[in-house]
């Protein structure tokens, strides 16, 4: 039977070749997308092969800051706590205060023993006038001697040129020979007597020639005292040594405090840097004072910081560790070791975009220039940090010691006390 013409035309035969068209349309978009996924990845591996030869990065990298620790330099009771955690506070401004009773008192008693030393004092230079004076009274006494030797010697001598010729007794002549000698041994005494008191006056001037009150050994022991006793007086009052944020405060009031003893921290927030941790395989080419670009997770990429690398750490963060890896002992297996380098960053920036301690940052540097240094050799040209507020307040302790020696003096010249400029001084 011949084919119903109706269903050769609803059912139309498959032209030769068309599937064939289809699967080389395939294969053509499947080349393409490989070679545009090769294209990419080449281009992507050669970008970051390109950044690997001018830039390193790690995100392994925190803010870091000086923790100052608040310790007291003398013992007390706390009686005011006038600064707490998350304060801003100025340096020179009062933290901490100790109950000063007892330093106050030790103050007083060494005010009592500078007072005592400066009247003892006085009483050397007394004596040593005195013994002067008992000098010239030895020294008339040997004068007194020496006549009456003479005295005796010429009645012995007349008696003698007598006696051949009766007119004088035997028991005359003795007396008059009893009576020199007898005046010998006065002269002798006298003589003793003046060097006796030429050797207490040497003992007394041994303590007092040459200087004068204020610069007497004693006196300056003594002086001494008062201006520790006043400086631990003074340090009743702990300070801030820097400008800064409390934090960790673990003082209470009324706690028995010991010199040493941490009773808070502040963190000046106006000199942090970072400590970036970067793997060992990065650091071929870093280099002291290549610029660095910090961005922070607190503020984001709206941020960036401006920096410089100042000092790559001397060894891994493992090797400082307080339990160091021991690898010579069990199982091994190698881990990239990770070296901090620390990045200096822009003041100005800080200042305005404040950070904190331990805050996540992301720090790229720039190897361009790798021609640096890889440790600076020279030393430092200024201290890493500095303070004065514990410096002593040595014109008032100074003050204070001279107005004690002067109102002791009882009235000695000026010139012999030596005040002011002759006591005591610090270096």
């Amino acid at each position: 039977m011949s084919a119903n013409p109706q269903n050769q035309a609803q059912n139309p035969t498959p032209m030769p070749g068309n599937g064939n068209g289809k699967a080389a349309k395939r294969r053509r978009a499947m080349l393409s997308a490989i070679t545009v996924f090769v294209i990419a990845g080449v281009a992507y591996g050669g970008y970051h092969y390109w950044l690997s030869l001018h830039e390193v990065s790690s995100d392994d990298a925190y803010v870091g800051g000086n923790l100052v620790q608040i310790t007291p330099q003398v013992g007390g009771t706390v009686t005011a706590i006038d600064a707490d955690d998350t304060q801003m506070v100025q340096a020179g401004q009062a933290l901490v205060q100790l109950d000063g009773a007892d330093t106050r008192v030790a103050l007083q008693q060494a005010e009592a023993q500078l007072a005592q030393a400066v009247r003892a004092v006085r009483v050397t230079y007394a004596q040593t006038s005195a013994l002067q004076a008992q000098v010239a009274v030895r020294r008339t006494d040997v004068a007194t001697a020496q006549a009456s030797l003479a005295k005796a010697e010429d009645a012995l001598r007349r008696r003698q040129e007598l006696a051949g010729t009766g007119a004088v007794g035997a028991e005359e002549l003795r007396q008059a020979q009893i009576a020199v000698q007898a005046a010998k041994s006065a002269l002798l005494t006298a003589q003793a007597g003046v060097r006796a008191a030429q050797a207490e006056v040497a003992a007394s001037e041994a303590q007092t020639a040459g200087i004068v009150l204020a610069g007497n050994p004693a006196v300056r022991l003594a002086a001494a005292h008062v201006r520790e006793a006043y400086l631990a007086y003074e340090r009743t009052t702990i300070p801030a040594p820097v400008t800064g944020v409390v934090a960790r405060r673990t003082v209470q009031l009324g706690q028995r405090v010991a010199p040493g003893m941490p009773l808070m921290s502040v963190v000046p927030l106006n000199d942090v840097w970072v400590d970036a941790n970067f793997k060992e395989t990065q650091l071929r080419e870093l280099r002291i004072g290549q610029p660095a670009s910090v961005v922070a997770d607190i503020y984001g990429s709206k941020v960036t910081y401006a920096g410089k690398v100042v000092g790559i750490s001397a060894g891994s963060g493992a090797a400082f560790a307080l339990l160091p890896a021991q690898n010579a002992t069990g199982n091994w297996i190698k881990v990239v070791q990770r070296v901090p380098v620390r990045i200096a960053l822009d003041a100005a920036q800080v200042a305005k975009y404040p950070l904190r301690v331990g805050l996540s940052t992301e720090v790229t540097v720039n190897i361009t220039d790798h021609k640096g240094p890889l440790v600076v050799d020279e030393p430092p040209r200024q201290p890493a940090a500095k303070t004065d507020v514990y410096a002593a307040n040595w014109a008032k302790a100074d003050a204070l010691v001279d107005h004690i020696i002067a109102a002791n003096t009882g009235g000695m010249p000026r010139g012999q006390i030596g005040l002011p400029g002759s006591s005591a001084r610090h270096d």
